[in-house]
């Protein structure tokens, strides 16, 4: 079985490694740029966002904040959004709301961003396991040579084979370490961004959930359509109404 095995890794060679470590690199790299560009088209001044919301919440305008969170790219716009337009049902509805809005734009952020992780911690072993193929075949080739004939044209070949089998190993190992550290440095970088922007959600739906809480936007709202729709049923016109002497006659 071992001689089996052995057979197969030295037929394939550590070629075929150096061969999906390539491909690999090469969708690595294509999502690093894909979410790179994503990251930066969401790009806003938080800080000023903020305060221009609470500006707009304080002075009762919430039409002209929703129209100021409209008019950012920026994720966390996106989200407080989700809470304006719920804002009519109270500050749980719209905490609520919030709440589903940042669950969807944390997986939109993080989209693919495991494939780099994983990448990341196995490709080195994946450039190892090219190693221990290229270093089978170099001590295939060893034994090959204690048992060929001692003549000049052996000695000439197996150790150019030798050498060969070896330099397979260190260049499989090399590309596997060459692959790993931008995909671990890529994958950290975007989840520090992630993290950033979540943060950055959470602080701007406080400051809606503030507002709302504070002038008791909603409640008292929902309250008093009820109690108006509760008065005009019971309040009928009086052309309407049938007499009760009138009713009696009939």
């Amino acid at each position: 079985m071992i001689e089996r095995v052995k057979s197969a890794m030295v037929g394939l060679g550590a070629g075929w490694v150096l061969i999906l470590m390539l491909v690999l690199s090469v969708v690595s790299l294509a999502i690093m740029l894909e979410r790179a560009w994503l990251y930066w088209s969401l790009r806003d001044d938080v800080p000023m966002l903020m305060r221009d919301l609470g500006r707009l919440l304080r002075g009762g305008d919430l039409d002209g904040a929703r129209k100021r969170l409209e008019a950012s790219p920026s994720a966390e716009a996106a989200v407080v959004i989700a809470g304006i337009v719920e804002a009519g049902m109270g500050s749980e509805a719209a905490e609520e709301a919030m709440l589903g809005a940042s669950a969807l734009q944390k997986l939109k952020l993080e989209k693919r961003l495991t494939f780099l992780g994983t990448l990341g911690n196995n490709a080195p072993f994946i450039g190892l396991l090219g190693t221990v193929i290229g270093i089978v075949g170099a001590f295939d080739e060893l034994g090959k040579q204690k048992n060929a004939t001692l003549t000049a044209a052996a000695t000439q070949v197996a150790p150019e084979a030798v050498m060969t089998n070896i330099s397979e190993a260190l260049v499989a190992t090399a590309v596997g370490l060459l692959v790993a550290i931008p995909a671990v440095a890529a994958f950290n970088w975007f989840q520090r961004i992630v993290r950033a922007t979540l943060a950055n959600t959470e602080a701007l739906s406080h400051v809606l959930l503030a507002h709302l809480k504070a002038t008791g936007t909603g409640t008292a709202d929902v309250e008093a359509a009820m109690e108006s729709a509760a008065a005009r049923g019971d309040r009928q016109p009086t052309s309407k109404r049938v007499p009760a002497k009138d009713a009696d006659d009939n």
